[in-house]
């Protein structure tokens, strides 16, 4: 069962990143407030990025290294992230969705 790493921007500009097996559940609860502690305080206002791994443990490795970069390096690598799978399914810029990342280092 893969696992997703999401990044949410919430209504302040700050970005929120979770990981999870259901990325359209996981969302309406942090939109509703019962997701995390921090999204009650910072409601999500849209989707960034959602990547997909093989387990949890990947996953949480990628979080972790995600949520050591500051913010304007977060939307530097959803764009690097966007960029790639543009150029790699041949579609527009800017589109929004699902991109395989690259390995985290860490």
């Amino acid at each position: 069962m893969p696992w997703f790493l999401y990044l949410l921007e919430c209504t302040d500009g700050s970005i929120y990143t979770g990981i999870t097996v259901d990325v359209e559940a996981r969302y309406a609860a942090h939109a509703s407030g019962l997701g995390a502690r921090y999204t009650r305080a910072h409601p999500p206002e849209r989707l960034l990025l959602c990547l997909d791994y093989p387990d949890r443990s990947t996953a949480s490795k990628a979080e972790y290294a995600i949520k050591q970069l500051s913010a304007a390096q977060k939307r530097a690598y959803v764009q690097a992230c966007l960029n790639k799978a543009t150029a790699a399914s041949g579609t527009k810029p800017g589109r929004r969705g699902a991109a395989k990342a690259p390995p985290a280092t860490a």
